[in-house]
């Protein structure tokens, strides 16, 4: 299993919410970059970034500091937050990004998500946050008609090979993960699965490594010192 330590961008600085509240933030570094050196530093080979300014009002208001990013490391970048257009993904996809995440817009938008995998295949994920058994759009502010289940396999059924999920009730809460959620999304799927929201020790991650998931997301956990990455990695492998 892969580990994918994250970075949440707002106002070009790395930040944390809680429970995707925007009026809940804790800013963790004003030097992005920097901290994706640390994370090559421990061994990570991935990372995860979330421009949560685009998520919630669209567009790339960080493409500057993704861009700084992705040059300071070799690491494997995948974004996602606000992408909602062709363009934006070939800005992200131009700018050497390896992977692109759709969230609002694969719900949204389902002609938009087409083309997009058509055009870039496996270098589209999609991002599926859940909030009471529906998934969440926009920044986690709306709840969408589609069940999770109901979702994922549409996702499936169109070709997406990567898929995020995340439980929001977890996000950020440092009380663990949906370990049911994760063992049934393995069980029922063949994307590839990525597990976000809660991971917050390495008993987390060594339970869900055991449920065969393609990669998990490490946030706060990181930030806060819960968890060790070079541990969680070795764990992880």
């Amino acid at each position: 299993m892969i580990i994918f330590p994250a970075i949440d961008l707002y106002d070009k600085k790395a930040v944390r919410l809680y429970r995707g509240n925007y009026d809940e933030m804790t800013v963790y570094s004003t030097n992005p970059p920097a901290i994706a050196a640390d994370f090559e530093a421990a061994g990570a080979t991935h990372m995860h970034i979330v421009d949560l300014e685009g998520a919630r009002d669209g567009g790339t208001p960080n493409l500057e500091v993704v861009k700084a990013i992705k040059k300071s490391t070799s690491l494997f970048c995948e974004i996602g937050g606000g992408i909602r257009s062709m363009e934006v993904v070939d800005a992200y996809i131009s700018a050497g990004i390896d992977r692109v995440i759709l969230g609002t817009a694969a719900v949204e938008n389902e002609d938009f998500l087409k083309d997009a995998v058509s055009k870039y295949g496996d270098k589209i994920a999609v991002g599926a946050d859940i909030k009471d058994g529906y998934v969440a759009i926009k920044g986690w502010v709306e709840k969408s008609e589609y069940e999770c289940f109901d979702f994922c396999k549409k996702m499936q059924e169109i070709g997406v090979k990567t898929l995020i999920c995340t439980d929001i009730s977890k996000d950020g809460a440092m009380m663990g993960t949906n370990h049911e959620l994760y063992k049934t999304l393995s069980e029922k799927f063949d994307m590839q699965i990525v597990a976000s929201g809660g991971v917050s020790s390495v008993e987390d991650v060594k339970k869900l490594a055991s449920l065969n998931l393609y990669g998990a997301i490490i946030g706060k956990a990181y930030y806060t010192g819960a968890i060790s990455l070079k541990e969680a990695i070795e764990v992880a492998k």
